[in-house]
């Protein structure tokens, strides 16, 4: 079961904004590694929350276009504090009209994505950005040169953590078992006629 979304977001009318979409495309034509899915998204914020909402997700990886330090062609990976999300929701008054709106459409930004996923009864273990610094904003379907330079190694980077990520879930999903087991206690007839007893154990590769 794939437990690791990669989403790729942006607006592919505006330049760099794209970036997202376009580095979810050709992982996609890779292929992902195995326990992750991958997705174009666009700017569909609120289909993006909606689907965390399934529970099948536990680590959510967004690509986009960021401010990140550096020059254009920049890649950093971000991890959405928690208390960020809580801290963006302090004080709103839903019923307030002039307050944001409780679902945007269009709202791509990672913290207004998770805060209309808290706002719709959901939760998502671990939010990681990996972004991109743009060069340029503007009405145009290309990136810019130095946002296409680093591409290849956008996907190599958001593949690798994915992949990282996937292995992590797994291994804590392992350990879980292997606790529950543990639970038994030493000697315990699991075949109901005293003879043996069973144990799990797990290698790591």
């Amino acid at each position: 079961m794939s437990r690791v979304l990669v989403a790729g977001i942006g607006n592919v009318f505006l330049a760099d904004d794209g970036f997202g979409v376009e580095v979810a495309r050709r992982m996609a034509r890779s292929g992902p590694p195995e326990g992750v899915r991958v997705a174009d998204y666009g700017i569909r914020g609120v289909h993006l929350a909606y689907e965390l909402l399934d529970g099948r997700t536990d680590t959510l990886i967004m690509v986009d276009a960021v401010p990140v330090e550096g020059p254009p062609g920049t890649l950093a990976v971000i991890e959405v504090d928690g208390a960020a999300v809580d801290e963006a929701m302090a004080g709103l008054d839903p019923s307030d009209p002039l307050g944001p709106p409780a679902v945007d459409g269009h709202g791509m930004n990672p913290v207004a994505v998770l805060r209309t996923l808290r706002r719709l009864g959901g939760e998502i273990g671990r939010v990681l950005v990996v972004g991109c610094r743009p060069a340029v904003i503007e009405e145009r379907m290309e990136l810019s040169e130095p946002v296409r330079a680093v591409l290849d190694d956008a996907v190599r980077l958001v593949t690798d953590l994915a992949r990282d990520e996937a292995e992590r879930e797994e291994a804590d999903r392992e350990d879980a078992k292997c606790e529950d087991a543990g639970r038994d206690g030493p000697g315990r007839d699991e075949t109901g006629a005293g003879g043996a007893n069973t144990s799990r154990e797990r290698t790591h590769a």
